[in-house]
């Protein structure tokens, strides 16, 4: 075909023009698509195992939890660390106040649960006084505590457990954390999709003027979902390195921005996950929750023993062995539902301690381009070539719509 009679080909079909544009809504939209299949559903829907769809990231939140929380851990701060930084002092003031009010109501609930035909003999100023010398020891037992899990605070804190559990539990927290730390990247691979497929559209127009040829759509619609995808997913992270090339400095768009990005991720690692409150539910329900009750139990037996003395045995005799016992584990149950209260009196104290977000946000700094990338890439390598060949199909489908408009 001559350039005249091509020229007379586009006069007589103008919307042949319009293949670029097609082309470029094709690259648009598998971006679109593939970017909704990382993230939804966020469960299975379909039938199992293999005819259906779960979101990218919700479906591998297990192991990219697990992934980001060995970065965290090996790299950027241990849990002795974080540990260290709080002052079981300092936390003993924080909480004195709600401690002396729980106090109260737990010793008068022994006397009269346990002990009231002493309790109840006794005049008010006596049970003041019990209570008093009582509420003077409390502080003490929990620096004790405190001190004792500071020698070794991975035998009752599992991090690695509060972490994925948390992430794999709400897999919606997931999903945000990296919807929200990619949002530019995320706009980047949208808009380059439409880019790349205009610039293969081109190609597209030419061949289709050249040839006319049914199979020349589809082909390109899904040459353009596979190339358009497979070269947006990798700019995203490659070259890890900046490149200068013809006056330019080329980069991976994420590792370019490591130093936003360590801040988006830093601020939601310490406002949603590294909590106290997340930490203390950690020590009293993770897997190493018994450590806690034993370490209660031991602390209180110890204090009881002090207190008493040389009269614990006439005690023991006097109220027998069961109810002292009793009395015992009834305090180390209050104990227990007293610790999720007092996060709240701790937590500004705590945050300001910790400093988990300048921490993460300066170490973050200091990873490699390697590194940085280990953090992120598993959101967009797990599966990254079921996402384009999800693209390809896509655009495939599209290219077979556009014969139909076309002929």
């Amino acid at each position: 075909m001559g350039f005249q009679d091509i020229l007379l080909d586009i006069q007589n079909h103008p919307h042949y023009l319009l293949m670029p544009l097609v082309a470029g809504f094709v690259g648009y939209i598998t971006k679109v698509f593939a970017l909704e299949m990382m993230f939804l559903p966020l469960e299975f829907k379909g039938i199992k195992p293999y005819l259906g769809w779960q979101g990218v990231v919700p479906r591998k939140a297990p192991k990219m939890a697990a992934t980001a929380t060995d970065l965290l851990l090996g790299r950027l701060f241990t849990l002795e660390e974080l540990i260290g930084r709080l002052d079981g002092k300092r936390m003993g003031k924080e909480m004195e106040h709600h401690l002396r009010s729980m106090t109260d109501s737990m010793i008068r609930d022994i006397g009269q649960r346990y002990l009231p035909e002493y309790w109840n003999r006794l005049p008010n100023f006596a049970q003041h006084s019990v209570i008093k010398r009582i509420e003077k020891k409390i502080p003490g037992i929990a620096e004790e505590i405190w001190a004792d899990i500071k020698k070794d605070p991975n035998n009752y804190i599992d991090v690695k457990h509060l972490l994925v559990s948390n992430l794999t539990k709400d897999k919606a927290l997931l999903n945000d954390i990296f919807r929200e730390i990619g949002a530019k990247e995320f706009v980047f691979f949208r808009n380059a999709g439409f880019w790349f497929g205009f610039a293969l559209g081109l190609i597209q127009l030419a061949c289709w003027l050249l040839w006319h040829e049914p199979w020349l759509m589809p082909a390109f619609g899904g040459a353009v979902g596979l190339i358009s995808d497979w070269l947006a997913l990798n700019l995203l992270f490659r070259p890890l390195n900046p490149v200068k090339f013809m006056g330019f400095t080329i980069q991976g768009k994420f590792i370019a921005r490591q130093k936003e990005v360590a801040r988006d991720y830093a601020s939601l690692i310490a406002k949603e996950l590294l909590t106290p409150a997340n930490m203390i539910e950690e020590v009293m329900r993770g897997p190493s929750a018994d450590r806690l009750v034993d370490l209660i139990q031991k602390s209180i037996k110890k204090a009881s023993d002090e207190q008493l003395g040389i009269a614990r045995p006439l005690v023991k005799y006097a109220i027998g062995s069961d109810r002292f016992n009793e009395i015992r584990e009834y305090v180390v149950e209050k104990s227990l539902e007293m610790l999720p209260k007092t996060a709240g009196h701790i937590e500004k104290y705590a945050i300001d301690a910790l400093d988990i977000n300048n921490t993460i946000v300066s170490r973050m700094d200091e990873l490699t381009p390697e590194e940085f990338e280990s953090m992120l890439r598993p959101a967009f390598k797990e599966d990254e070539k079921i996402l384009i060949l999800a693209g390809a199909v896509l655009g495939f489908l599209i290219g077979e719509l556009q014969v139909l408009l076309m002929l």
